[in-house]
């Protein structure tokens, strides 16, 4: 399949779908936080997905083999991703879906800064500025934003690191060798790396195992199979077909779904300045990513 120069309406489908299945997942993954450290949770979906994935793989006569000019790149992958969710479990662990969800899903924030410095081709628009100062506004605003219970200067930095990883990764995915191989093999080889460094590292922050039912049983189940696996194998194939960015703009649904998931379903009261701020980023993502006119 020949990679798209522009975003079309099969690709916004699947994007905004695969945005509201995010947005989900970080109520299922606070939930699923009653019963597993968040270490030890996140290190249990990159060992299950290890095994869906090489099931998946077998049957779709996808080859385990990579070229050795892709393998540093795959390692590197690999541990930004047990990064980011050592940082994005613990932040949930810490502070409100809605909280850590408007700062983590800045990361086309940081992936545009980081493309227009590292990337000649990406240029900075007028247009591009203005979205990336209101982004990072917005940012800035939930930070600064101390109110409510569940609110923790370590939790916002933990979900601000994690969104700076994830925008690691799909710079890798487009500007590496990783860019030439299959969306199975790139999604294999993060989760083979962190399962092992995440479940060395679990023990270091406490107690494995919490109070566990079988609610998070199936938080755990949702996460391995229809996330890290099928749903992150999903995105890297999009990551594929699609300009990065404009694979990455359709994030900001995610915070908004997020915010609007943790209020209904965990029932979490969300101060002025987070919708503000959810507001801003959205705004500012949007511009950052929306196609110029042609003339």
């Amino acid at each position: 399949m020949v990679r798209k120069t522009h975003m079309d309406a099969f690709g916004a489908a699947a994007l905004t779908a695969f945005a509201l299945h995010l947005a989900f997942n970080q109520v299922v993954i606070k939930v699923t936080g009653g019963g597993f450290s968040p270490v030890f949770a996140a290190g249990l979906r990159s060992a299950g997905a290890v095994v869906v994935l090489l099931l998946w793989m077998y049957l779709r006569g996808v080859s385990f083999r990579m070229p050795r000019a892709v393998l540093p790149w795959a390692f590197l992958s690999g541990i930004l991703f047990a990064i980011e969710f050592i940082c994005l479990y613990n932040a949930l662990d810490l502070t409100t879906v809605s909280r850590s969800s408007v700062i983590f899903y800045s990361m086309p924030l940081w992936l545009a800064l980081a493309s227009t410095v590292l990337l000649p081709d990406e240029q900075l628009t007028r247009r591009k500025a203005l979205g990336l100062a209101l982004a990072f506004g917005g940012v800035v605003l939930a930070l600064s934003d101390r109110s409510g219970v569940e609110v923790s200067w370590t939790g916002d930095l933990l979900a601000l690191f994690s969104a700076l990883c994830w925008g690691g990764i799909a710079l890798l995915v487009r500007v590496t060798p990783l860019s030439e191989v299959p969306p199975a093999q790139q999604l294999i080889s993060q989760v083979l790396v962190s399962a092992p460094i995440l479940l060395l590292l679990a023990p270091l922050f406490g107690p494995l195992l919490r109070d566990v039912q079988a609610i998070h049983l199936w938080g755990m189940a949702f996460q391995i199979i229809a996330v890290a696996s099928l749903g992150f194998l999903a995105w890297f194939w999009l990551m594929k077909q699609y300009p990065a960015n404009s694979v990455a703009s359709f994030s900001f649904i995610s915070p908004v779904a997020s915010v609007l998931m943790g209020w209904l379903l965990l029932g979490e009261q969300i101060a002025p300045s987070i919708w503000g701020a959810l507001v801003l980023v959205a705004v500012g993502i949007t511009l950052i990513n929306r196609r110029p006119r042609e003339s």
